[in-house]
Order: structure tokens, then C-alpha cells, then sequence
């Protein structure tokens, strides 16, 4: 992700499995407002896709989320618009502008990107980056590291993803 932005706040969470990280997605949409923009990193099988349903599951979506790896970008509606897009096809950032998978009309909804990291430099400063990872012995175990860039995101994660006391 961009390194010059820096972030406003940080964490890490444990998932055990696919609907561990669904609920924290579910937790996140929940909490999501207009201009969410969720930034997803994991290699292929991380759950970033598991996270995007729990996102729009927490939005109250009812209609079926999948991968939108060969459309690039699905849209659907609930409390708020979900814009998911995936970058994993595109052979350059600039393509996501092309493409419209970035623009100012996805202001009013919730935008979440998988393959983020192909989109250094193109992605707006705030924003929620969410990088899953499987280093576990486990391999259903999760951790899912974040960095909170911009205040409404920051709310948003601390409302979302930080321990209640």
C-alpha cells in the first residue's frame, strides 16, 4: 500500500476459519458509512473474498457476492451501494480508472477492492487497508493485520475491529 500515507491507527485480528472472517466483515459493514473505502491484500485463498460477503452481509445484502475477478466489479444494493472489485486481472493501476473501478460516484456507498496492492498509487488516502495472511501452522487460521488512514476510517475501525472492554 502506499507507504507516504500514514496511518491514523493500526491492529491485528485472529480468524479460526471462513466464518470467523466473514463475522469481522459483518462487523465491519455494519458499521460502514458513505465513503468507506476497504483496501484488500492476501494471497489467493487468504479470505478476502470471505471478508467482502461478511462486509456486505453487515450492509444487509441479500443477493449473492462473489469474486469479481472476471467483471471486475460487482455492485449491490442494501443499507448502502457495495462497489466490490477485484484487481487481480489487471495488467496496470491506471486500468482501474479505465475501467471505473475507482470514481467519485462510488461516494455514497462502500467500496471494497480485492488485490489492492495492484493498485498502489490509485487508491484514495483514506481508506481501510485490510492485509489477510496464512502463516499459521493451522491452515484455516487467519491473521488479518489493518491500518486505519483518515478519521472516519479509524471511527470505523475502532467501532468494527478494536476489543470491546
Amino acid at each position: 500500500m502506499d507507504p507516504t500515507t500514514a496511518a491514523v491507527a493500526h491492529g491485528q485480528l485472529r480468524s479460526d476459519g471462513p466464518e470467523a472472517t466473514r463475522a469481522i466483515g459483518h462487523a465491519l459493514g455494519r458499521e460502514a458509512g458513505p465513503g468507506t473505502f476497504v483496501a484488500l491484500v492476501g494471497e489467493l485463498g487468504a479470505g478476502k473474498t470471505q471478508l467482502a460477503k461478511g462486509i456486505a452481509e453487515g450492509l444487509g445484502i441479500t443477493t449473492v457476492v462473489n469474486s469479481p475477478t472476471f467483471v471486475l466489479m460487482n455492485e449491490h444494493i442494501g443499507r448502502l451501494h457495495l462497489y466490490h472489485a477485484d484487481a487481480y486481472r489487471l495488467g496496470a493501476p491506471e486500468e482501474a480508472v479505465d475501467a471505473g473501478l475507482i470514481d467519485d460516484r462510488q461516494s455514497d456507498g462502500v467500496v471494497v477492492v480485492e488485490w489492492a496492492d495492484r493498485l498502489d498509487g490509485w487508491l484514495p488516502l483514506e481508506r481501510l487497508d485490510l492485509s489477510l495472511d496464512g502463516d499459521e501452522p493451522d491452515p484455516s487460521i487467519r491473521r488479518l493485520r489493518w491500518a486505519a488512514r483518515g478519521d472516519a476510517h479509524a471511527r470505523l475501525a475502532a467501532a468494527a475491529l478494536e476489543p470491546k472492554p
